[in-house]
């Protein structure tokens, strides 16, 4: 009978024993590392639904990401943090202050890597964004100096009396004749653009108007059954840029029904068109109104204001935004700046990745970009980001 030891049935110190000492004294540094350096302090695992856009629902912190969304430092110190917190911080908070200034002292894109913007952006995230009422009047007080919307975002009889000698937008030496038959086409009063506020849901170009009495899209974007449960199907105000028309629609001088079915989609949305940007966009412009009425249709047609166009041109080149013409998305931001209480934006993002680094395309259906040095997008997203962190605007980039 051979021999048994006692104790082999046992773990004395051994695998498991060792592994209830190593737990607990890991319980007690992290206690200590709590007690000396207090938020100085971060459990990397919980950063998973910030990453995602979404408010983390028990934590919060400072964070530095890399470009997979991952975190690499806390933003203070270098050192890594969580702390406990029953929703974002508050606006006037003394690290909410230093996160807006950390966007606000980059005066120009040129000064930082995409990638620390990013990372600027996403740590302001944690905080709770007020509209700086101060700030806001003063932007305000400053568009209506320089391009007055309520009077000329769009031509108006009013603003267009019968025999102007309308000069375009970029072909200045052009003169446009308005005769008695352009004259009518006019409305005797502006198309309202908001009451109230401005919420909006953009793709870049494409912009939607949420919650309010007017939503607008730009340059017809699809709202197939492939995309409405995304972007919706209301519309109240629909542009067309007029190369669309000449691209797609053979400039209407051909079958016009095509074009009048794709209208349609958007039901009794009125269409607008930058008609006197160039002498190229007026006869087709204006054959969208023959179109409609030929159609019998009760869409409205209205056009920009060349005047309007050029002023807030000027206004954002003195902002930074260097390209050959400004967004039809910022005219109409600007526009609501200018007469509108409070404006939201909702999915204005000009660069390859988004926030957290996932690639995403320019449109949500596709994409196809401007022409190289046509528009500056991402100078717009830019300063569209510092009127965030004054409190001009709010610019959402979460999920929705």
């Amino acid at each position: 009978m051979g021999y048994t030891d006692p104790s082999s049935s046992r773990d004395l110190l051994g695998n498991r024993t060792l592994f209830f000492i190593f737990i607990c004294a890991f319980a007690v540094v992290t206690l200590l590392q709590q007690i000396l350096y207090g938020r100085n302090y971060l459990k990397r695992g919980l950063q998973f639904s910030w990453q995602n856009g979404e408010e983390l629902a028990n934590w919060t912190g400072t964070f530095n990401f890399t470009d997979d969304g991952a975190v690499k430092s806390g933003s203070d110190t270098g050192t890594r943090y969580f702390e406990f917190y029953e929703g974002p911080l508050e606006y006037n908070s003394t690290k909410c202050l230093e996160l807006r200034q950390d966007i606000i002292e980059v005066k120009v894109l040129s000064m930082v890597k995409q990638t620390e913007l990013f990372d600027r952006w996403k740590s302001l995230q944690m905080c709770k964004w007020e509209m700086n009422v101060t700030e806001a009047n003063l932007f305000k007080s400053t568009l209506s100096r320089c391009c007055n919307a309520p009077a000329f975002l769009f031509t108006t009889q009013k603003n267009t009396p019968l025999g102007t000698k309308l000069k375009y937008e970029v072909d200045t030496s052009g003169i446009f004749h308005i005769n008695q038959e352009i004259f009518k086409m006019f409305p005797k009063v502006p198309l309202p653009i908001c009451r109230i506020n401005f919420t909006i849901l953009a793709a870049l170009d494409t912009i939607l108007v949420l919650l309010i009495s007017f939503l607008y899209r730009c340059n017809l974007p699809p709202i197939s059954e492939k995309y409405f449960t995304d972007v919706g199907v209301k519309t109240d105000v629909v542009t067309v840029n007029p190369s669309i028309i000449t691209e797609r629609f053979h400039k209407l001088e051909k079958w016009r029904k095509p074009f009048y079915d794709v209208l349609q989609v958007y039901e009794n949305a009125s269409v607008l068109l930058p008609a006197f940007y160039n002498t190229r966009n007026t006869d087709v412009s204006i054959r969208v109104k023959y179109v409609l009425d030929d159609f019998e249709s009760q869409q409205a047609v209205y056009y920009f204001h060349p005047q309007y166009l050029i002023n807030v041109s000027r206004y954002w080149l003195g902002q930074g935004v260097r390209a050959k013409r400004v967004s039809t998305g910022l005219i109409l931001v600007t526009a609501a700046l200018e007469l509108c209480e409070e404006v939201h934006l909702f999915g204005f993002w000009a660069f390859p990745m988004n926030p957290s680094g996932i690639f995403i395309t320019h449109h949500y259906y596709d994409n196809v970009k401007p022409r190289p040095g046509f528009h500056a997008m991402p100078s717009e997203i830019f300063n569209f980001l510092h009127m965030h962190s004054k409190g001009i605007l709010r610019v959402h980039t979460g999920t929705c």
